[in-house]
């Protein structure tokens, strides 16, 4: 929320004249939320042109509305819609800034930034973004969310290509980065895995306060050298200034483990699911921790067990009247997400009592990888002696290949066309007791096919 006089708003994204009065509320995109008092930033986009609501914009109540042509009475007139929203987020985000953390990696930023804003929401009053706001449109709308009460602020930096992150930090500078890991999602858009590790490295060039680093993956590692402000290291390696010893999961998908810092130790036991939480868990603890929010291990690792799945689709497990277990992880996928939702599903079969399903669909640009990043994941999923899998879409249809050259596999792997596909076979064949993980990138759409599974019992 910001309280800005439109004069003083023109003023910063360089708009010639301002109509009378202040923004004292939210500043939008979609002109069906605007309430009165919110400015309205008319965004170019595919699908649509935001000019095209201005006035409706108005009509809601609008204090102004942000164009690049003239609209309605109370327009404020600019070249570029989208960098005056820039400018102005980073303005108003560096006024009197609270302690910032930035996050970064090629999996795990969203469920990250989600524990991250929890635990520093038990400290003071905390400023994150709603899912995976993270891009150039996104970080800004959640700067200008903060407001005078704001101490802490959990955010995400996303990149499709070099120098995305460090216009990113342009707008929103981080005191603490956390850099999580390198992997191939997006593989296709960087080149490489080192034009990958080049670009989160941005995130750690900007940090002005402390960097926390994954010491078990060695090109985060290595990002050390790319900053002069102190480091500190987080991961299962002896080595890590914040690690865990003694990793479990409970029957549930659920991690545990003992949590070693140099202010102390504690155990903590998560609510979300899945083995790679426990890394996550752990650079949110060292970024806590080592920043000075508290010096409390105990109410650290506190925090973190009573942390929630917030963000949508990111293994949301819900279980039916008659105990079938549905895991909707649709939201993205990439091979190193991929083969934690699918580790995190053979842990939830509970000793071969409950059988388990993996429906999956593409990853997306992966480039030349694309054919071979597949067939290896069908050939993971035998390994780890899933019971069922239904692969979705002719884009996937590298991973049933893979899973019947590696296991001889037949009716153990399925190939559908699609979701529609996927879900007639699902309600045939899932009993009771079956436990369902379903995912692929976001273009697959396959949370339709975990909705509609739940819908059966609703």
């Amino acid at each position: 929320m910001i309280e800005l006089p439109l004069a003083e708003v023109a003023a910063i994204i360089g708009a010639p004249q301002a109509p009378d009065g202040a923004v004292t509320g939210e500043v939008r995109i979609d002109s069906r939320a605007v309430r009165p008092g919110d400015l309205f930033v008319a965004l170019r986009g595919e699908q649509a042109d935001g000019h095209t609501y201005a006035a409706a914009a108005v009509e809601a109540g609008a204090a102004a509305v942000l164009v690049e042509r003239p609209t309605t009475p109370r327009d404020l007139v600019v070249p570029d819609a989208l960098a005056a929203l820039q400018s102005l987020a980073a303005e108003v985000f560096r006024r009197d800034q609270p302690l910032t953390f930035g996050i970064t990696g090629s999996s795990g930023k969203t469920s990250t930034k989600d524990l991250l804003a929890q635990v520093l929401a038990g400290f003071g009053s905390t400023l994150a973004p709603v899912g995976s706001f993270n891009n150039e449109i996104g970080l800004p709308l959640t700067a200008l969310r903060r407001d005078a009460g704001t101490r802490y602020a959990a955010l995400e930096y996303s990149a499709r290509g070099l120098g995305h992150i460090a216009f990113l930090c342009g707008i929103a500078r981080p005191h603490v980065t956390v850099v999580l890991n390198v992997g191939s999602a997006h593989l296709g858009e960087f080149g490489s895995v080192a034009n990958i590790a080049l670009a989160k490295g941005e995130l750690v060039e900007a940090a002005t306060t402390l960097v926390v680093l994954n010491a078990d993956d060695p090109l985060v590692a290595a990002m050390a050298s790319r900053t002069t402000q102190p480091v500190v290291t987080f991961g299962t390696a002896p080595g890590a200034d914040y690690r865990a010893e003694k990793v479990d999961l409970d029957e549930d998908g659920r991690p545990g483990f003992v949590l070693v810092t140099p202010q102390g130790r504690a155990d903590v036991r998560l609510q979300v699911r899945g083995g790679h939480q426990v890394s996550n868990a752990l650079s949110v603890a060292a970024g806590v921790l080592a920043a000075g929010v508290t010096d409390d291990v105990e109410r650290v690792a506190g925090l973190l067990g009573s942390a929630q799945a917030v963000s949508r689709w990111r293994m949301e497990v819900t279980e039916r009247p008659d105990g079938v277990t549905v895991v909707n992880d649709a939201y993205n996928a990439n091979p190193d997400s991929m083969r934690a939702a699918l580790k995190t599903l053979a842990v939830m079969s509970r000793g071969k009592q409950r059988r388990t399903w993996a429906v999956l669909g593409p990853m997306a640009e992966l480039g030349d990888d694309t054919r071979d990043a597949h067939m290896e994941l069908g050939r993971f999923v035998v390994r780890l002696d899933v019971s069922r899998l239904v692969v979705v879409g002719p884009e996937a249809g590298g991973i049933h290949a893979g899973a019947v050259l590696e296991g001889s596999w037949g009716e153990e792997s399925v190939h559908v066309d699609d979701a529609d596909a996927a879900v007639a076979l699902l309600r045939e064949e899932v009993a009771a007791g079956d436990v369902v993980l379903v995912k692929a990138s976001r273009s697959a759409g396959l949370e339709r096919v975990a909705a509609a599974l739940l819908e059966e019992t609703s």
